[in-house]
């Protein structure tokens, strides 16, 4: 379950920020409250002027909602990646520490965010942190997803409907038939017109070699056969076959192209494991600093910052 954190200010007035800490706790303690509260330290600000500080106000909103939203999205890109490659990390850190001990032992970061520095000046200067972090995001995640992309259309060749599918890794050397008269095709027959198909291919014109056709392979929907035959009538075998329903799946074989797509086919997936690893460390890393920048940043509502 997410915790939930409130930041509240409280007004000084002419009582010392100290004693008025000590006089929250008494009045919660009184009321039996069993709520912990954690001072949240913020240094002495250059404010400016009213003016500017009720433009900054304005500004503040959109920056919270801007800076939240892009951490949001780093967690679930992180979510999607754990998920994806079966690690449970456990909970999110900042620098190390657990996010609930990060906000509750905040400490300001002078040599980042100079408090002499004008407010406006801290706030454009975070946006433009988080803005960059987003941009990366972007950019990696479009990345692995070409990757991955490239994956999935390899696996939907080898694993899709033999209408469709890689047969390289299906047809051994011996299965074809290759000189300077004779060639092998390739023959995709439904797996209800598998009768028909070896009863009339002999057929579909003249110069096939009898008792030629030998399944290779079977899935749900279709049949692979080869079927050996002089080569200059091999298309008049293609129309005859199309006519009759199978289909002819063009196919040359060669040991250099077979090992050329399995060094490819490597190289992806080295490639997707490599970028997935960066990509989870970078939004490790960037989710501490993104909300390092929430919690100089956001002034409100912490309870949906923490997974």
């Amino acid at each position: 379950m997410a915790s939930r954190y409130w930041a509240v200010s409280l007004p000084v007035h002419n009582s010392a920020s100290s004693q008025l800490w000590n006089q929250l706790q008494e009045r919660i303690s009184k009321h039996s409250f069993d709520t912990p509260l954690y001072r949240f330290n913020i240094p002495n600000l250059r404010v400016g002027t009213l003016d500017s500080l009720l433009s900054l106000s304005d500004d503040l909103a959109k920056s919270n909602n801007f800076v939240e939203g892009v951490t949001h999205k780093i967690r679930r890109q992180i979510e999607e990646l754990e998920r994806v490659s079966g690690i449970d990390s456990g909970a999110l850190t900042v620098d190390g520490v657990p996010v609930d001990s990060y906000l509750t032992r905040f400490v300001w970061d002078e040599a980042k965010y100079p408090t002499m520095s004008p407010l406006k000046e801290i706030v454009d200067g975070i946006h433009s942190q988080v803005a960059k972090i987003e941009d990366d995001l972007k950019v990696r995640v479009s990345e692995y997803n070409n990757i991955r992309s490239q994956l999935n259309a390899i696996n939907r060749k080898q694993t899709g409907s033999l209408a469709v599918r890689d047969l390289s890794n299906l047809v051994k050397p011996e299965d074809i038939v290759t000189s300077e008269n004779l060639t092998t095709l390739l023959a995709i027959v439904s797996k209800y017109s598998q009768k028909d198909w070896l009863s009339s291919y002999e057929t579909l014109t003249n110069y096939v070699v009898p008792r030629s056709s030998k399944k290779l392979y079977e899935d749900n929907e279709y049949a692979l056969y080869t079927v050996t035959l002089f080569s200059r009538v091999a298309d008049n075998f293609r129309t005859s076959a199309r006519e009759k329903g199978f289909q002819i799946r063009d196919f040359e074989y060669s040991p250099e192209t077979h090992e050329n797509r399995k060094q490819e086919l490597d190289k992806l997936v080295q490639d997707q494991e490599r970028l997935r690893t960066s990509l989870l460390q970078w939004c490790y890393t960037s989710y501490g600093e993104n909300l390092q920048v929430v919690a100089v940043d956001n002034q409100g509502d912490y309870r949906n910052m923490l997974s």
